[in-house]
């Protein structure tokens, strides 16, 4: 019977999320250009912390994405007619959503390898630079060449070029992969690696910045494929590639680049600050308290919404896994122990990425509803506890005083329910303020992308984490406070 059970219930779920895999008709026209230009606006994924490529300036007081990659971007949507939108996402996550047209196209400095042709088109290589390393300013005379890093931990971006160089002719170093290149500074500044490899002109950009570190050419054989980078486009979107290729045809022709490095060079600059107390005023911590505003609000507004919805949704299946109809049981059931038993992060990338395939939800309505399914399966557990914890009596003594099942539910069995399970209901609303931060893998302003932002933006890895960790307590000790004194009047009465 459990064999049956288990059969039926993983069958289900293959029914059910099957319908979300997206299906491609090989015969499908092409009209990937008509359709930017019929909606007007050209959306590009890239992932902005990636200087002088893409990466967050402080532009007339506004936090704004600059970069040679931008400019570029921008030269195409100029060319096309239409506007620019940009999505940042997370390196790893930016192929995933051009499949699943979150975007348009990528250009994020990525490099046209074989393994990547695969899966998407790519347009002409637009820059070609080399691949460095980045060691610690002290150990300047300690690592000269990949050969001095071997059995030592090195720093890689996930999904990279970097990560296929070092996996392949860094064998007998340890590979240490993270999804952003300001973390993966931070594990140099703070010994958890030795190194990490960065396509040259990033290198150069953080280092240009940062007197903690310096760098040198990595010497690493790259085959055609994994010389320069180029834009990533969804498969058979020639009609998009013709026109972007026209545009950067005309980039080179009139040596554009040089021009958007040189722009880039000048936020880079800004950044830095002029004289020395220039730059010590102006990469002082609290300058940048705007981000962290912007992220409190967002990460604020994610929780609220996903314990609302979470709540009214765990109610409905706590009942639903206590009804005797086999039917409704087994489904909140399935439902309940297959959240539980998945990474929210999957969860996040599966609501913004497969079944945004199917239909538009913005990454902040996706995160929002990934929070929200995920909680109410832990709160329905709760819930459920609660009332089974109240003795049957109580039940079978409003019944004999005359009350309805309903009446009896509401009136006596849910509030003695309420007040047992108070505790563990307010640590899952904690839970949700801190866990709501997986949301920023997708691009949600949170308070953990911002903080990533200030990271980049300031050169800062330390100062920007404990200011979070600041707010994030702030933010779960006024709600046990506040939580408390509800469960003090409770007791009470």
């Amino acid at each position: 019977m459990i064999k049956k059970s288990l059969y039926l219930v993983v069958l289900s779920l293959i029914a059910v999320f099957s319908f979300f895999i997206p299906v491609e008709t090989v015969f499908a026209a092409d009209t990937a250009l008509e359709d930017i230009q019929e909606k007007g606006t050209l959306v590009i994924g890239t992932s902005a912390d990636f200087p002088p490529y893409e990466f967050h300036s402080t532009v007339n007081g506004k936090d704004t994405i600059v970069g040679m990659d931008i400019s570029i971007a921008q030269k195409i949507a100029e060319d096309l007619g239409v506007e620019l939108k940009i999505e940042d996402i997370g390196f790893d996550s930016l192929l995933p959503a051009l499949e699943s047209e979150k975007v348009d196209m990528v250009i994020s400095g990525m490099s046209p390898t074989e393994e990547r042709k695969q899966s998407v088109d790519f347009s002409e290589v637009y820059y070609t630079g080399g691949q460095n390393i980045v060691v610690r300013e002290a150990d300047k005379e300690i690592y000269k060449s990949t050969a001095d890093l071997k059995g030592l931990k090195v720093g890689v971006q996930t999904g990279s070029l970097q990560e296929t160089l070092a996996q392949e002719q860094m064998p007998d170093s340890e590979i240490l992969s993270l999804t952003k290149t300001t973390d993966l500074l931070l594990a140099l500044k703070t010994n958890k690696v030795e190194a990490v490899l960065m396509e040259k002109p990033s290198a150069e950009a953080y280092v240009g910045n940062d007197n903690q570190i310096l760098t040198f050419d990595g010497g690493f054989q790259l085959e055609e494929g994994e010389q320069g980078s180029a834009i990533a486009f969804k498969k058979d979107t020639q009609s998009l590639v013709a026109a972007v290729n026209s545009s950067l045809t005309e980039i080179s022709e009139q040596d554009l680049i040089s021009d958007y490095l040189e722009e880039a060079g000048t936020h880079l600059q800004e950044a830095q600050g002029g004289t020395e107390e220039e730059s010590a005023e102006s990469n002082s911590i609290l300058n940048y308290w705007n981000y962290f505003l912007k992220g409190t609000g967002y990460t604020i507004l994610i929780s609220v919404v996903s314990v609302f919805f979470g709540s009214i949704l765990g109610v409905v299946l706590s009942f639903m896994r206590m009804s005797k109809n086999k039917i409704v049981h087994f489904v909140a059931t399935a439902y309940v122990e297959f959240v539980r038993g998945t990474p929210m992060m999957i969860q996040v990338m599966f609501i913004y990425f497969a079944v945004g395939y199917l239909v538009n939800i913005p990454a902040l309505a996706s995160g929002i509803i990934a929070v929200s399914l995920n909680s109410a399966a832990y709160i329905c557990e709760i819930i459920r506890s609660g009332l089974n914890s109240v003795p049957k009596g109580q039940s079978e003594a409003a019944r004999s005083l005359g009350m309805s099942k309903k009446i009896a539910m509401r009136q006596i069995i849910f509030p003695q329910a309420l007040k047992n399970i108070w505790p563990a209901l307010g640590n899952e609303f904690i839970t949700v303020i801190k866990e709501s931060s997986i949301v920023s893998i997708i691009g949600v302003s949170d308070l953990i992308f911002q903080t990533r932002v200030v990271t980049s933006v300031s050169y800062r890895g330390i100062a920007p984490l404990v200011v979070t960790m600041i707010i994030y307590f702030i933010l779960t000790f006024s709600l046990t406070k506040l939580l408390n004194h509800y469960e003090g009047k409770m007791n009470h009465d």
